[in-house]
C-alpha cells in the first residue's frame, strides 16, 4: 500500500494509540531480574543469566521477514541471548515494507492500523513488524534490548518534548506489557547529562508501567549510565560504552580509553550496588577511531580482549558488535564507517563465533558466587599486558591478552593443591598443565610468543 494512502487510512480510523496484542506468541521466555547479590542477572526462577549481546541496531527498519529469521537463528546458534536494537533510529524511519513508524514524525503519534495480517498491506504496519521480530527472537531464546528513540533525535533540533516522550513511552509500555523478552535501553548513544527531563520521563513511565522489565541507559562513547542515572528508580543496571578508540587516539581528560575494565571496577564501588556491562565496545570490522577509514580494523582478538577484561573485572555480561551487522548493511546501502561487507556475510565473522567461549567458561563454574579479585595477580601489568582475575570458592580464572607469563599469588581459593589448566578463548579448548601447591607464588607460561592476540585464560580449580 502506498505510504500516503496508509497514513490517511490510519488517520481515518483513529488518532488514538492502539496496543494490539500482535501475533500469537510461542512460549514466553523467563522474566529476568537482578541477582540477590546485585552483581549479576538471573531468570525469575533463580538460574544464572549471562548477558551475551549483539548489536543489531537497525534490525527493525532494514530486515524483512526472511532476514529476521536468518539473523536470529544464526545468533541463537552462536549462543547470543540478547540483541540490542533501535525502535526509532530517526523520526521519519520507514521499514523495509515501506511502513512509517510515526504520523508526521511525532513520537506521540505512532502510526498503527487495525489488524496485523502480513498478506494485507493495509493491516500490516511498522509496529506489527516489530511484533513479528519479537516473536522470532522469542522462538530463538533471545531477549531484545530496545532503545525507544535514538539519542540524536532528542539532542538535535528539539524534536521531542517531555510531554511527547511520556505519551510515546506510555504507548510502548501498553503495547509490550505482556512481553517477557524485552529489556529497555533508555537513551541511545547520547550524553546522559543533557535532556535529562526527557530521559527521566521515558525511564520513569516505562518502569512504572513495566516494573518487571529490566532497564538501563545506553550512553555516549566512553561514558557510563552511572554518571547521571545510577540513583534513579528506573535504572536496574548500568551500561557503559567503552567506544572504538585506541590508547593513542583518545585525548579526553580522565578517559578510560581501551581499559574497559575500569568502568566495571568503578561501577561496583557505587551504592546501591547494581550490575554493569560494556554495551558497546569496539566493533569487529570497524576502523580504529571509528571515523578514520584509513585506520586498521578491530579484529576478533580485540573483541575477546574487551569481553574477558570486563567480565573478569565483575561485569554481568558483554555485548559484541560488528560494523556491518550493527547497520544491517545491504546491497545499495550507503555505508557508514567504511564498511564494505554485507550483513549476512558479516554474521559469520570470527569474533561472533568465538565470544561464546566466554559465556561457556563463566557458566562452567558456580556463577553467582563469582567475584573479581586482582590480588591473585603478582605481575598485573598495564595496557595490553594487563592481567585480570576472577574467582569463586573453588576456582580462579586469570586472563592474559598477550600470552605473557602469569605470576599467581596462591592460597586465594580452597585446597592445599589446585589443578591448573589453559583455556583458549579462540576455540574453547582446555589443556591441563598439572597439579600445583596452593601456596606462595606460582608462575605459568602460556604457549606461543608474547604478542597481542595470543590470549589465554589460566584456570585453577581446587583439588577435593
Amino acid at each position: 500500500m502506498n505510504l500516503k494512502i496508509k497514513y490517511l487510512y490510519a488517520l481515518c480510523i483513529s488518532f488514538m494509540f492502539t496496543a494490539q496484542s500482535g501475533f500469537s506468541q510461542s512460549k514466553n521466555l523467563p522474566k529476568l531480574k537482578v541477582s540477590k547479590n546485585q552483581h549479576y542477572f538471573t531468570t525469575e526462577d533463580g538460574k544464572p543469566f549471562f548477558w551475551l549481546g549483539d548489536t543489531g541496531w537497525l534490525t527493525f527498519g532494514k530486515l524483512d521477514r526472511d532476514g529476521i529469521n536468518k539473523y536470529f537463528q544464526d545468533r541463537k546458534e552462536k549462543g547470543f541471548n540478547v540483541v540490542q536494537v533501535m525502535v526509532l533510529h530517526n523520526l521519519n524511519v520507514v521499514n523495509v515494507y515501506g511502513d512509517a513508524a510515526l504520523i508526521e514524525e511525532d513520537v506521540a503519534q505512532p502510526l498503527t492500523t487495525p489488524g496485523n495480517n502480513f498478506s494485507n498491506p493495509a493491516e500490516y504496519d511498522y509496529w506489527d513488524h516489530v511484533d513479528y521480530i519479537l516473536d522470532v527472537a522469542q522462538k530463538n531464546g533471545i531477549y531484545v534490548a530496545m532503545v525507544p528513540v535514538w539519542g540524536t533525535n532528542v539532542a538535535k533540533g528539539n524534536k521531542v518534548s517531555k510531554e511527547q516522550a511520556q505519551k510515546y513511552a506510555q504507548f510502548l509500555a501498553n503495547r509490550y506489557k505482556n512481553r517477557t523478552n524485552i529489556i529497555w535501553l533508555n537513551g541511545g548513544d547520547t550524553h546522559g547529562n543533557e535532556f535529562k527531563d526527557i530521559w527521566n520521563a521515558i525511564g520513569s513511565t516505562l518502569k512504572t508501567n513495566n516494573p518487571d522489565k529490566l532497564m538501563t541507559f545506553h550512553p555516549f562513547g566512553r561514558t557510563d549510565s552511572s554518571d547521571d542515572y545510577h540513583n534513579t528508580t528506573w535504572l536496574d543496571f548500568n551500561m557503559f560504552q567503552s567506544g572504538h578508540r585506541r590508547y593513542d587516539q583518545d585525548t579526553l581528560p580522565g578517559s578510560f580509553k581501551e581499559d574497559n575494565y575500569k568502568f566495571v571496577q568503578r561501577d561496583l564501588t557505587l551504592k546501591p550496588t547494581k550490575p554493569t556491562l560494556d554495551g558497546e565496545p569496539s566493533y569487529e570490522g570497524i576502523p580504529h577511531g571509528l571515523h578514520d577509514t584509513l585506520q586498521p580494523l578491530w579484529k576478533a582478538s580485540d573483541v575477546r580482549r574487551y569481553g574477558y577484561w570486563s567480565v573478569f573485572a565483575g561485569a554481568a555480561g558483554y555485548t559484541y558488535g560488528h560494523n556491518a551487522v550493527m547497520q544491517m548493511f545491504r546491497k545499495g546501502d550507503k555505508p557508514a564507517y567504511g564498511n564494505k561487507v554485507l550483513w549476512y556475510d558479516a554474521i559469520k565473522a570470527p569474533g561472533a563465533g568465538q565470544i561464546i567461549y566466554l559465556k561457556k567458561l563463566m557458566l562452567d563454574f558456580p556463577y553467582l558466587e563469582r567475584v573479581p579479585d586482582q590480588s591473585l595477580v603478582a605481575n598485573q601489568g598495564e595496557k595490553y599486558d594487563y592481567l585480570v582475575a576472577t574467582k569463586g570458592k573453588n576456582y580462579a580464572l586469570i586472563y592474559t591478552y598477550t600470552g605473557r607469563k602469569i605470576a599467581v599469588n596462591m592460597g586465594k581459593i580452597a585446597g592445599d593443591k589446585v589443578t591448573a589448566s589453559w583455556y583458549n578463548p579462540s576455540n574453547g579448548q582446555k589443556t591441563k598443565i598439572g597439579i600445583v601447591a596452593n601456596k606462595g607464588t606460582q608462575e605459568f607460561q602460556p604457549t606461543g610468543k608474547k604478542e597481542d592476540g595470543n590470549d589465554w585464560v589460566l584456570i585453577l580449580t581446587s583439588n577435593k
